[in-house]
């Protein structure tokens, strides 16, 4: 793992606002960041955003042979993932000091607490046993990835279900999801990760540090608790010297926000399952936006297949209908405005004294227009091209009526 080391001045900037108790977001010392819980579209698949630190939990199973030593008892495997999408000090497919540390607490914290009933995942003894895996995989690092991680895994956990089984002698019949509903874990407590950040020996304590805070500490402690306030795992690092009344301090700490969290993981796999048991959007479709036009987004028009029959019936009978008629048009209504001059044409028409003729043109085209397109209707020439159609009206004036 290769970090950018932070300037003196920033070095110096940081310790200078944590002594003035003072953070780089503004909270406050005892303060965690913005935890938000969401779920995938299966079971088992988690994510956690705490601040601007992203991971993703995904829980899987299959059925494998038991250990010699528990033959009763099913496997937990944990597996932490630093992908270098999450930071550029990570390196791909090699296991960094850091993630061995990380997966070492993660175990510490979820297997060894017994938060998990291992003998339910027991199908046949010392035969099949279901194998529990939990991959977390770090989407953006911020800092505190443990409590990040630690919350994601066991809402994984609380949100997978493993397929139903059944046993008839040796013969092992494991069902999908369709022919019987998944079974959830047997899960006993929610153990759940807090870590603190010393600065100058001791002498100052953050909680939930950010990135940029956890390179200039000089210890953390991580310790994992409960609801009911037990103690599942505590471990301290970084080689600082801590007094019992720190220890004290942090555990009392630590039992509050593990309330805070608990909760907030709990309401949030309530509302997932009154999503999935509504049938509404739960998962990556909750993120989906609807008031955009997207590429998935379509515009169906419902349509109608009632009565068919008789709407296509309609439709040919009033095509087969005679054509409309026309009335007939009123030629002395249309020459009498001009009935006393005997030749009407564009170059022989005589105006009445004291016209103007440039006003009174536009008129009398107008009018030649509307009688040429109402009378002469009949008269069309159409085209052989194949690309339009061109009508063509023959402007010819009709003749005065007697």
């Amino acid at each position: 793992m290769k970090d950018t080391p932070l300037s003196n001045c920033e070095r110096d900037f940081l310790l200078k606002a944590i002594e003035e108790k003072k953070r780089l977001d503004g909270r406050q010392t005892y303060d965690y960041r913005k935890i938000k819980i969401s779920f995938g579209t299966d079971y088992g698949c988690c994510f956690v955003d705490l601040g601007q630190t992203r991971v993703m939990a995904q829980v899987s199973c299959e059925l494998v042979a038991p250990k010699e030593n528990r033959p009763n008892e099913g496997i937990m495997f944990f597996n932490i993932e630093l992908s270098p999408m999450a930071s550029p000090g990570f390196e791909q497919g090699r296991q960094s000091e850091l993630s061995v540390k990380l997966n070492r607490q993660l175990e510490r914290c979820l297997r060894n607490s017994k938060c998990i009933d291992t003998e339910s995942l027991c199908v046949v003894s010392g035969e099949k046993v279901w194998q529990i895996r939990v991959d977390v995989h770090t989407l953006n690092n911020d800092g505190n990835l443990m409590d990040a991680a630690s919350i994601a895994a066991i809402t994984a956990l609380c949100h997978f279900r493993r397929p139903d089984v059944s046993t008839q002698g040796q013969e092992v019949t494991v069902y999908s999801p369709e022919e019987r509903d998944p079974i959830p874990l047997s899960i006993y407590h929610m153990p759940i990760s807090v870590s603190f950040a010393f600065f100058q020996q001791g002498t100052y304590l953050l909680v939930d540090p950010c990135e940029r805070e956890e390179r200039v500490m000089d210890g953390l402690l991580v310790i994992a608790m409960n609801k009911h306030r037990e103690i599942c795992s505590i471990q301290s690092s970084g080689g600082i010297m801590l007094l019992k009344e720190q220890v004290m301090r942090c555990s009392k700490i630590a039992g509050v926000k593990v309330s805070e969290i608990t909760e907030l993981i709990s309401e949030a796999l309530l509302n997932d399952r009154k999503a999935r048991k509504a049938g509404g959007k739960c998962g990556f479709a909750e993120s989906m936006p609807q008031d955009r036009i997207t590429a998935l987004k379509k515009d169906e028009t419902p349509v109608e297949m009632t009565d068919v029959t008789e709407t296509a019936n309609g439709i040919i009978q009033k095509g087969e209908a005679a054509p409309q008629t026309y009335p007939e048009p009123n030629y002395k209504l249309g020459y009498k405005a001009y009935e006393k001059w005997d030749t009407v044409s564009w170059h022989s028409f005589k105006w009445p004294a004291g016209g103007n003729c440039q006003k009174q043109m536009p008129l009398f085209t107008g009018f030649v227009t509307s009688i040429n397109a109402f009378v002469m209707r009949d008269v069309v020439e159409i085209s052989d091209s194949e690309e339009e159609d061109v009508v063509i009206l023959n402007p010819e004036v009709p003749e005065k009526p007697k």
